[in-house]
């Protein structure tokens, strides 16, 4: 992998530098009536002690993120085989073409758009494809990512809500069209499948659907802006990601997709709910406390990684905690990082150079989203 590459991270203010500083002062910080786990060590104990801190946190079902123990595990299992490492590699070739030609259609030498020119693009149709559903359905999904987007920013859970429900209606639309017309796709499999010897009800697969899609859209796409912002400002790291490529070390390239995402982790915090009066990094949760865990600061905590911005994929990858860990750990990770890869080689491969560009600046997303809302950038 490489010797540690230390890197400009900037003078751009972001929430990184909140968290940063609230670790500091405490593992675990009380705020508007929740626990907010930040340190490394705290966030592994609570992500791995599903008995005392419940995924169960949401008025509507989400599975499986919502579920704990035996029922999580019977419907993990369904998911689970569909993002094997063979299935993953089946993938890879639809993932690539739609990169190609989205690089390919991309202008040179002046200011483009890297989360709604690459991001979103490649999202949409590399999931669709996955999933087996129509190309005419970009725009739709394209328009219903903004929205959703927009919703989450604005902390307005109505507003959520009926984005949610918008979502539902569409996949419900889908899967009566897939009755009258079998495929053999995913979302065929799907109507197929089976949890504790009876077939998914329509709601199940939804809910299996809705979180492939509904997070998955928005995190891939979010996840392309913090790889190129993070290479187009760090030309150390660009030069060693591209030899990477051209040696065809997908390995290594997989790597410094995950470190670079550690660095700057888009995915803040996921909930949970204590069942029971436990302490925490030093603090008293009581019986049904709100607990987030907060990815983002876990992974920049200096007791693991010293300094959190030196770029270092081999030194940081067994406490690299982007794709979570403990039971609710992401089964997409391979699908993910398979994705982001992919398309990093096809950018790489398809220029020269990439640099910010000059007349714009790069946009911190609005918390509680992490990231990036825009990132232009010049393709030499």
């Amino acid at each position: 992998m490489g010797e540690p590459v230390e890197i400009d991270t900037g003078q751009v203010a972001d929430q990184r530098t909140v968290y940063d500083a609230q670790r500091g002062r405490c593992p675990v910080a009380h705020e508007d009536g929740a626990w907010v786990v930040l340190r490394h060590a705290e966030v592994v104990a609570a992500a791995t002690d599903p008995a005392t801190y419940s995924s169960d946190v949401s008025s509507r079902r989400a599975i499986p993120n919502s579920l704990d123990g035996a029922e999580h595990a019977a419907y993990r299992a369904v998911v689970d085989r569909y993002l094997t490492p063979g299935r993953v590699a089946r993938e890879e070739p639809q993932c690539r073409a739609h990169a190609a030609a989205i690089v390919d259609a991309l202008p040179r030498d002046t200011t483009v758009k890297t989360v709604g020119g690459i991001g979103v693009p490649y999202a949409v149709r590399s999931q669709s494809t996955w999933l087996g559903w129509r190309p005419d359905l970009e725009d739709d999904l394209v328009a219903w990512m903004q929205d959703n987007h927009a919703a989450t920013r604005s902390g307005d859970r109505a507003r959520t809500a009926e984005v949610a429900e918008r979502f539902d209606r569409m996949v419900h639309t889908l899967l009566d069209a897939r009755r009258d017309a079998p495929a053999a796709d995913v979302t065929g499999e799907l109507l197929g499948e089976t949890v504790d010897g009876r077939p998914l009800t329509d709601e199940e697969v939804v809910s299996i659907l809705r979180n492939w899609t509904a997070g998955d859209l928005g995190s891939l796409a979010t996840s392309v802006g913090v790889i190129v912002h993070f290479l187009a400002t760090n030309p150390a790291v660009q030069r060693v990601v591209r030899a990477q490529v051209e040696a065809g070390d997908r390995a290594a390239v997989e790597a410094a997709v995950e470190e670079i995402l550690r660095i700057d982790d888009p995915f803040v915090a996921n909930r949970r709910v204590a069942t029971r009066e436990a302490e925490l990094g030093g603090e008293t949760i009581p019986e049904g406390g709100r607990v987030l865990l907060n990815w983002t600061a876990a992974n920049r905590d200096p007791l693991v990684f010293g300094d959190p911005d030196e770029y270092d994929p081999a030194g940081h990858a067994a406490a690299n905690l982007v794709f979570g860990i403990g039971p609710h750990v992401c089964p997409g990770r391979d699908l993910t990082l398979m994705e982001l890869r992919v398309v990093v080689e096809e950018l790489l491969a398809r220029t020269s150079w990439i640099e910010p560009a000059p007349d714009r600046p790069a946009v911190r997303e609005t918390p509680p989203v992490g990231g990036w809302a825009r990132v232009p950038v010049v393709l030499r």
